[in-house]
């Protein structure tokens, strides 16, 4: 029985990747120059596609069966020139086949907005900008949607401090919220990086019994 198992899963898989190999050449005949990269990897497809022709690439991908967005989000790369990927998720549920497609994208130049491809976009896209900084031209209410008013830079970019810009507290005295900058008093505290399980240079709480 493991055995029939086994080999029903090795054959859905060998099915599966046929199929997105043929997947990956359909969409390179179809999109030509704008794919930059095609690639399966862990039975998944990924493809790359030029940023300039992102709404034709999708446009392309939607009305090839792939009519359900999953998701959209973004990945910092702080090195590079262009430090986004913007990354979309989609679902072909005919064929039960889903993709990867990115485009690469900077802090200065705005990706077109896909929400005129898929209207479920619209939120995903403010929660990219709100937490990378991803520009989306077209988009009909780019505002932040998780973070407070005027705050300052983007939390999910990989050189945004954990501790944040500023932090926030009542005033008793103004009798409202206030603004003030981050303040990291380490004077007071004291860092003990050994291991309680290690023999240290101190009696350890507890210690006091095994003597008993």
């Amino acid at each position: 029985m493991a055995n029939e198992q086994n080999a029903a899963a090795v054959d859905h898989a060998a099915v599966l990747r046929d199929q997105l190999q043929a997947l990956s050449a359909r969409i390179s005949a179809g999109l030509g120059a704008a794919v930059l990269s095609a690639d399966i990897a862990y039975d998944e497809l990924t493809v790359v596609v030029d940023a300039a022709q992102w709404i034709p690439a999708l446009t392309f991908l939607r009305d090839s069966g792939f009519i359900c967005f999953i998701d959209l989000t973004a990945v910092d790369w702080p090195a590079r020139a262009k430090r986004f990927d913007v990354v979309v998720h989609l679902l072909d549920p005919k064929a039960n086949l889903r993709i990867r497609v990115k485009c690469h994208a900077d802090e200065t130049q705005p990706v077109e907005s896909s929400v005129n491809v898929w209207p479920a976009a619209d939120w995903f896209e403010r929660e990219a900008y709100d937490m990378y900084g991803v520009l989306f031209a077209g988009h009909p209410d780019l505002r932040r949607m998780l973070t407070d008013y005027g705050f300052d830079g983007h939390p999910l970019r990989k050189d945004f401090p954990m501790s944040g810009y500023v932090e926030v507290r009542y005033d008793d005295a103004q009798k409202r919220v206030v603004y003030e900058p981050t303040k990291l008093s380490q004077e007071y505290r004291s860092f003990d990086f050994l291991s309680p399980w290690e023999t240290a240079q101190y009696e350890l709480p507890g210690d006091e019994k095994a003597t008993k």
